[in-house]
């Protein structure tokens, strides 16, 4: 069975011919340290389709969070283009803040603020955005019920354990509808069975949201589990090695692991990884 698929081929665009939403066109990544250049990212392409998600998987150092760094306009490319529904994130080095008003970002850290309840947290970037309180309480409680947080509205976070944080991160993230949702590992620092529950809640959330999702992690697991496509990359410089659709039925449990054609699946991307 042939499920991987070289980075320059067709699978380079969006599964099931979806409209693209985000691309990545000949994305270069150089950062200037004491001992000289660094070449994080080569010549990088990629297409994502709307509703999508994407877990992008390498080795430490390949250029997974950097990559997307670049996507949430915390990094400008040293070459290359990207865009969001058709308009360019990076002019000239400098981010295009109104490409950015339909991003959410979630990072492995939760940082919710400790004086802060959950519903102040979740609330917060309608805050800033100028929404009245009674909205953003009534989205705060939305979100919270979304999330699996119900009844924790008024609680600290210090209250919450690792894994409740995150959905509160999550539901942050969340609260002004985003489009596009980038996330750095949000669950790497879990405990497995934590970890399990949270890819349930996830792949619940993504179904109902219906973001565009980009995800990056050091699982192969959780990368095929959660994915409708997996993007390997290579040792840096980290370049695209492998694009692999993952034709897995959703929704999916935790049995589909068990399943030939996911152990399949993650057998062959562990091999690539191997490869180097």
């Amino acid at each position: 069975m042939t499920i991987s698929v070289p980075a320059q081929s067709a699978a380079s665009s969006p599964a099931g011919g979806t409209t693209a939403q985000l691309e990545v066109s000949g994305v270069d990544k150089v950062y200037q340290a004491r001992r000289g250049e660094v070449h994080a990212l080569s010549h990088v392409d990629l297409t994502i389709g709307r509703g999508e998600f994407i877990s992008l998987v390498g080795r430490s150092g390949c250029g997974k969070t950097t990559l997307l760094r670049i996507l949430a306009g915390l990094l400008p490319p040293s070459s290359g283009t990207v865009t969001a529904d058709g308009e360019s994130i990076w002019r000239g080095g400098k981010r295009n803040d109104q490409a950015f008003e339909h991003f959410g970002l979630v990072f492995q850290d939760a940082n919710l603020f400790p004086w802060y309840t959950v519903a102040d947290n979740i609330a917060l970037p309608l805050k800033l955005r100028g929404v009245g309180k009674k909205a953003r309480r009534a989205r705060a409680a939305e979100l919270c019920e979304l999330v699996g947080l119900p009844g924790f509205e008024n609680a600290y976070p210090r209250e919450l354990s690792g894994g409740m944080r995150q959905r509160a991160a999550i539901a942050r993230a969340l609260s002004y509808d985003p489009t596009i949702l980038l996330m750095d590992e949000p669950f790497g620092a879990l405990d497995a069975l934590t970890r399990d529950k949270m890819n349930l809640e996830l792949q619940s959330i993504h179904a109902q949201a219906g973001a565009t999702v980009v995800f990056v992690t050091h699982s192969i697991n959780e990368a095929v589990f959660l994915a409708d496509r997996v993007v390997l990359l290579t040792p840096r410089p980290g370049r695209i090695r492998s694009i692999t659709p993952v034709p897995l039925a959703r929704p999916r449990s935790l049995e589909t692991e068990t399943s030939a054609e996911f152990q399949e699946i993650v057998r062959v991307l562990r091999h690539e990884l191997d490869e180097g």
